[in-house]
């Protein structure tokens, strides 16, 4: 085996495993949380988004760290294996503060993972003529299966073993981090300059806000989903089944996502794949049974499937060179982050005031006025190419 292609089967293989990691873990431990721990859902809202918050202050640190070191790959290894290890504190307390500062430990060093691996994949795939679809569908069927196992097996042996899937498979995708594309020699410009450089470009600010509004439903619905299913009526097994089709829908839509926007453009592929997430939300809302939402479940692959192989290849493309990393970790934050914090932790109050449904609703409004903010960078694109 070559090294380009040994190099491709790491990349694979740490989003497979990684992914797998998150999907045992994030989508049933809202339902441990009620159900193992008794927690309301205000206090479930401030532990699921806690993560987000930390992320958001943290993700920006580690791509300037990364632009500054030039070495992701290390920083990506030690991560991954200080998660993998954190995940398992979880089994050790059901007192509300401990749970808290768990995911708070937990999401500073889940943090990179994301916008590190997704910055060194793109510049390799970029360089080397390949579709970074084609690498990141291997994450989306990482988490589609690994819910469906979490699901069945927590059935089976209860909700605890979540935690050792997390750990066991998270260790694994440390091996294969240690072969992900080698650091680049570039230096970076100085934090100061490369952030400043970024705050300029409004396109750049637009399109975060943008990502606020619609990633960060599409993260905080991984936590609320299992309760939405268990609303509706359907099992543990069900939520395993719910997700496995959601994001095994992902797949094909990454592989097919390149040849899509060569043909019809960045912009088009993100505001369509943006209206189409707001319209699903709102369809929940209305209070679908376990059998349409099974069914609906495939959008997400036309949704998601298309938007984030879209907006990191638009974020790489207008970030400046020698900032990409920073660049990346900024648009992670911005959704992952911020984004994933106010939607998990608004979906938390909206349960204890109004019901899961609300959540949906409000998820759908706010997605949808993403998309036309879509259309406002698509008018500003056409004003910058006149």
């Amino acid at each position: 085996m070559n090294q380009h292609k040994k190099t491709m089967l790491n990349m694979k293989s740490f989003y497979f495993f990684s992914f797998f990691a998150l999907g045992g873990l994030f989508p049933l431990l809202s339902v441990y949380l009620q159900n193992e721990a008794g927690l309301s859902g205000a206090q479930i809202g401030t532990i699921m988004s806690v993560g987000p918050i930390v992320m958001l202050l943290s993700q920006p640190v580690w791509g300037m760290l990364s632009d500054y070191t030039g070495k992701p790959r290390v920083l990506l290894t030690v991560a991954v294996v200080i998660t993998a290890s954190t995940g398992l504190l979880y089994l050790f307390t059901y007192e509300y503060i401990w749970l808290l500062l768990i995911a708070a430990l937990l999401a500073l060093f889940q943090s990179p993972l994301v916008p590190l691996s997704d910055s060194m994949a793109m510049n390799y795939v970029y360089k080397h003529k390949e579709h970074y679809g084609n690498v990141r569908l291997w994450g989306a069927a990482g988490f589609a299966v690994a819910v469906w196992v979490a699901g069945n097996l927590s059935d089976l042996a209860g909700l605890q073993i979540i935690f050792y899937i997390f750990a066991a498979t998270m260790l694994l995708s440390a091996v294969f981090s240690m072969g992900m594309p080698r650091e680049s020699a570039e230096v970076s410009p100085g934090i100061k300059n490369g952030l400043g450089t970024l705050i300029k470009m409004p396109r750049f600010m637009i399109f975060l806000l943008v990502t606020f509004l619609v990633f960060g439903p599409i993260m905080a619905n991984n936590f609320y989903f299992g309760l939405f299913i268990q609303f509706a009526g359907g099992s543990l097994a069900g939520v395993g089944f719910a997700f496995l089709l959601a994001a095994g829908s992902e797949v094909p839509f990454m592989r097919w996502a390149g040849n899509w926007i060569e043909r019809a453009g960045i912009l088009k592929i993100l505001f369509i794949a943006s209206l189409i997430s707001g319209l699903r939300w709102l369809f929940y809302a209305a209070g679908p049974s376990p059998v349409f939402i099974y069914v609906t479940t495939i959008i997400q692959g036309f949704s998601i499937g298309l938007f984030i192989p879209a907006a990191l290849q638009y974020v790489i493309k207008i970030a400046p060179g020698e900032i990409k990393a920073t660049a990346v970790s900024l648009y992670s934050a911005a959704g992952n982050g911020l984004g994933a914090w106010f939607f998990t932790f608004s979906a938390g109050l909206l349960i204890d005031w109004f019901g899961i449904l609300s959540v949906y609703l409000f998820y759908g409004a706010l997605t949808l006025a993403g998309a036309v903010l879509m259309l406002v960078i698509i008018r500003q694109e056409k004003q910058v190419s006149l």
